[in-house]
C-alpha cells in the first residue's frame, strides 16, 4: 500500500508527455512514474554495483602488489642509519683501493720517499 506523496514542479509541457504516455499504455500517471523511479533506481544500483566490483578488483590487485618486504632482520628499520653509515663506508673503502697505487708504481723511490 501507498501511503507517501511526493510532489515536484515540471514545466506544462513534460506533464503533458507524462500524461500522453500513461494513456498510450493504458495505465495511470502514478503508475507510470513508479515504474520510470523504479527502473531508474534499479539502473542506479546496478552501475554502483558494477562500480563497486570495478573498485575490488582494482584493490585486489593494488593487494597483491602491496606487502611486506622479507629480510630476515627484524632490527633492520631501527637499525637503518646505522646501516646505511656501513653501506658508505665500504662504499669509500672500496673507492679509495680502487685509486691506491700499488707499491711498486714508485720504482725508483725507496720505502721513505712513498705518500703515506
Amino acid at each position: 500500500m501507498k501511503t507517501e506523496v511526493y510532489s515536484w514542479h515540471l514545466a506544462a509541457e513534460r506533464k503533458a508527455e507524462l500524461e500522453e504516455e500513461a494513456r498510450s499504455e493504458g495505465s495511470s500517471l502514478s503508475s507510470l512514474l513508479e515504474r520510470v523511479t523504479d527502473d531508474w533506481l534499479a539502473e542506479r544500483r546496478n552501475a554502483n554495483f558494477d562500480d563497486e566490483a570495478k573498485q575490488s578488483a582494482i584493490r585486489k590487485r593494488a593487494m597483491a602488489a602491496i606487502g611486506s618486504i622479507r629480510g630476515g632482520d627484524p632490527t633492520r628499520s631501527a637499525r637503518a642509519s646505522e646501516l646505511v653509515r656501513e653501506i658508505i663506508a665500504r662504499k669509500h673503502a672500496k673507492e679509495s683501493r680502487a685509486f691506491a697505487r700499488p707499491p711498486d708504481f714508485y720504482p725508483d723511490c725507496h720505502s721513505d720517499c712513498q705518500p703515506a
